[in-house]
Formats: structure tokens, sequence, C-alpha cells
């Protein structure tokens, strides 16, 4: 057995969401040995390659350097992948934007299934996924012989870096795909200084309570003082307060924080789908029958317009 897990990276830098993706091939190897390998494909990504060496359990990185793979898009990437499938038996990325563009491509080049999402190993042929919006878990089993994976990353801890100098091996890749399906104009990316909402250790979203997107900016303050991300519901996304990238919930960002804030966020299924395993969950809502209380830690009833100059003042 050997598993093989397609790195992410970000401006040069490896991507957070592979050390995730790691502990759970971890989690698989121990029902069966095997190796764990890493691929970094994209453009002059060396030093991503021995980031990724160096991470707990990784015995090998393959290397496609190639103008072909410098921005990851889906038909290249997967068909590397296609080329290198068959000497592993498990395929994983993690369920972000691009594993979930690229992993299903693959699956359907290699006639297997797809298992997304998986929170949980019970073997290395048996995982459990949430379902309905995250309310029930389905444990799947699969008899293919290439186990084609998503990783929800909130499921499983980040694996740290090797002791001492070692750390995998790095080895080229030399198959270059090249597609005429699909070419890349250009990227609009969000500037920011706070910290990405996927890997954010504080978090605090606003929802349509929140009454518009100028009142948006007094969750700045308490941001700021906590080093938070800040996140929104889909009402306040679909009402046009704060753009789609801010969105958490079954359809936006998974999150995980140490801490979430929920300011005026009414606690919807879709919504609580996102970011109900964070460690600790606070309400802000006047209204004292809204579900987001039903999962929160703590819990205040009051004019979030109240609260929020109150609670930006003491911290």
């Amino acid at each position: 057995m050997s598993i093989l897990i397609l790195a992410e990276h970000h401006d040069g830098t490896l991507a957070g969401a592979t050390a995730h993706v790691v502990a759970a091939a971890r989690q698989i190897a121990q029902h069966g040995g095997g190796e764990i390998h890493v691929l970094v494909a994209g453009r002059d990504v060396f030093a991503i390659a021995e980031a990724a060496a160096r991470l707990d359990g990784v015995s090998k990185v393959r290397v496609a350097d190639h103008v072909a793979y410098a921005h990851l898009l889906a038909e290249p990437t997967a068909a590397l992948l296609n080329e290198l499938a068959g000497d592993y038996t498990h395929l994983l990325a993690a369920a972000s934007t691009t594993g979930k563009n690229v992993l299903p491509r693959v699956a359907a080049l290699r006639d297997v299934a797809q298992i997304s999402e998986i929170v949980d190993v019970v073997d290395a042929d048996t995982f459990k996924r949430p379902i309905y919006a995250g309310n029930a878990i389905a444990t799947v089993q699969s008899e293919d012989p290439l186990k084609v994976i998503t990783v929800r990353t909130t499921g499983f801890d980040a694996v740290g870096a090797q002791q001492g100098q070692g750390g995998g091996a790095v080895e080229a890749v030399d198959f270059v795909a090249h597609s005429a399906q699909s070419t890349f104009l250009k990227e609009v990316l969000a500037k920011s200084d706070r910290p990405e909402l996927g890997a954010a250790r504080v978090v605090i979203s606003g929802g349509r309570g929140m009454g518009s997107g100028e009142n948006f900016t007094l969750l700045d303050g308490i941001a700021d003082k906590l080093g938070a991300a800040i996140g929104a519901s889909r009402a306040a996304v679909d009402a046009g307060f704060v753009p789609n990238d801010m969105q958490v919930g079954q359809t936006g960002k998974i999150v995980a924080p140490e801490l979430y804030i929920a300011v005026g966020i009414s606690g919807a299924i879709q919504h609580l789908a996102g970011m109900k395993d964070a460690k600790v969950i606070v309400a802000i809502n006047k209204d004292e029958e809204a579900p987001i209380f039903q999962v929160a830690d703590y819990g205040l009833v009051a004019d979030l317009f109240e609260a929020l100059p109150e609670l930006e003042n003491s911290l």
C-alpha cells in the first residue's frame, strides 16, 4: 500500500492544508503500512518541495516542475496524477477549491469512485464523511484498487516537521501534460492584512443582523485586537453586505478555529455545518430563541450595536 498526496501551495509557500492531509494519510498507513509520498507540481517549486519533505511521515516528495503546472490548472494536473496513480493505492488532496476541481477528474480518468471530504479513517478501505449538512456521518467502504479521496482538513490535526536534519527524499517527475482544454488568463486575489479565513486561530463572523455592509466595520476593531479573520453567513453574502469569499458554511469555507464569534447570525443548518467544529463558540444575538445558542459555549442576548463597542473597549 502506498499513498500519494497532492500538495497545495500559494505564492511560493506550502499551504497549511497539506499538513492536515498528511495526518489523514498517516492514519490510513497505520492500517496497512506503506509509504506516504507528496506530489508538488508547479513552476520553481524546489523550496516548496523541501518544506513538504520535512512534514512528519512523508518519505518521498515527487516534483513536477514545469510551466504546464504553473497555476495548477485542473486538466494538466489531473493528467499528471493519472500518469502517476498506477503506483499507488490511495490518492489524497485537501477538500479545497483545488482538490475539488482536480480529484474528480482523476477519478473519472481511472474509472473509480471518489470519496469526498472524509473526517475520519476506520481502516485502509473505510472512511467517515459528513452528509446532510453535517447532521449525519456516513461510513463509506471502497473496494476500488485506487481510492481517490478529498480530506476535510478540520477533521485532522496538522502534522509537524520531522525532527533533526532528515526528511523525505526529493525526486523529479519528467512527465509533462500539455492541455489545450484550458488556458490561464489571470487571477484576482483579495488583499488582506488579516489571517486567511480557513486557517485563522480566531474567526469573528457577521450575519444578516449586521444590517448592512458598512456595519461590518464594527467587527474590525475586535478582529484587530484578537488577530482574527472576519467571516460572514450566507444570508449576509446573499444580501450583498460582503463578498462571497468571506462566507462560512456548507457552501462557503469550513473553519475550525480555537474561537468562533458569531454576531447577528441566527444559526441556520447551512452555517453551522461550516463552523460547529470550532473549539469555543460565542454567539451574540438579540433573539434568545436563535438556533445558534444551541451550539454556542457562551451566548449573549443583546443588541449587537451596543454589545460590539463594549466588547472592543473591554478588549
